[in-house]
């Protein structure tokens, strides 16, 4: 919960804003919703898979929440956001990653590292959403801290599998 005595003056809510906050928060997770499943795609027989595939349900569920909020405080979706994230994460998988024609171990640390920043900004979402439902009826509270906990769930999977993926990219093989 935010303390409002620590909250800095405005000259007033502008609610066009509030529009163009959730839009680029829905067009990150519909890159972050690539991420996920590409991550969940390079994982599937490994000991990450499982952990994996829930992140990718729980993603797209977020997702699916957050239009929904959208849609109950009247605010349109910027379409042309959506495909550039999509387009951007993409893009992202073009990077250098030290091998040339096979995945890197540091390609999953990298991902990993990239899911974790995604999820702490829709933890933000949440807790913006968290304030604006103390004066909002159409957002449901109790749903809301519902979701930032489930996120701090997922940011805690993420940090495990990034930790055994960084042992896995950079720590040398014990001799036996």
């Amino acid at each position: 919960m935010v303390d409002s005595q620590h909250v800095l003056p405005t000259a007033g809510p502008e609610p066009e804003l509030l529009g163009i906050y959730l839009n680029d928060h829905l067009a990150g997770s519909a890159g972050g919703l690539e991420l996920a499943r590409r991550l969940a795609g390079s994982h599937r027989n490994t000991a990450a898979a499982n952990d994996l595939a829930w992140l990718v349900e729980q993603v797209a569920e977020d997702r699916e929440t957050m239009t929904r909020f959208m849609e109950q405080l009247g605010i349109a979706r910027t379409r042309y956001k959506e495909p550039l994230a999509w387009l951007a994460e993409k893009a992202g998988r073009l990077k250098p990653n030290g091998h040339l024609l096979s995945r890197s171990p540091l390609s999953s640390v990298v991902e990993l590292e990239g899911m974790i920043l995604g999820v702490t900004g829709k933890v933000a979402a949440w807790r913006t959403l968290r304030v604006l439902a103390d004066n909002d009826v159409r957002l449901d509270p109790a749903m809301i801290d519902h979701l930032i906990v489930r996120a701090e769930e997922q940011i805690d999977r993420l940090e495990h599998l990034r930790v055994r993926a960084v042992a896995e990219a950079f720590v040398p093989a014990r001799p036996t």
